[in-house]
């Protein structure tokens, strides 16, 4: 597992995710590169891509999206993702980052 793609800060976890919008569902896709790769069903306007960003990981992590905040990256494709009050243990078992040898678990 790469441990690039979450880390544990202070204010909660940090992951790295690789945006793609205008996807025809929201789904967590895999790694790319040193981020989670997550296909969006929002175009890149006005926040809407960020927004559905946010409440897919709230929801795939079972927490308020209040606590999912973009950290930085807001006008790219590469961002960084602040899960206040998380671990990156939490997140990646949430999201099954850590069982990824063949299956994919939604």
């Amino acid at each position: 597992m790469n441990s690039l793609i979450v880390q544990d800060t202070k204010d909660g976890a940090i992951l790295t995710v690789h945006v793609q919008p205008k996807a025809s569902t929201t789904e967590c896709v895999g790694i790319h590169g040193d981020a989670l790769k997550i296909r969006v069903a929002a175009p890149p306007v006005d926040g809407a891509a960020n927004d559905e960003l946010i409440r897919f990981l709230a929801r795939q992590l079972s927490i308020p999206s209040t606590s999912v905040r973009i950290h930085s990256g807001a006008g790219g494709r590469h961002k960084r993702v602040l899960v206040k009050g998380a671990t990156a243990q939490l997140v990646m078992a949430r999201l099954n980052l850590g069982h990824r040898k063949g299956s994919a678990k939604p």
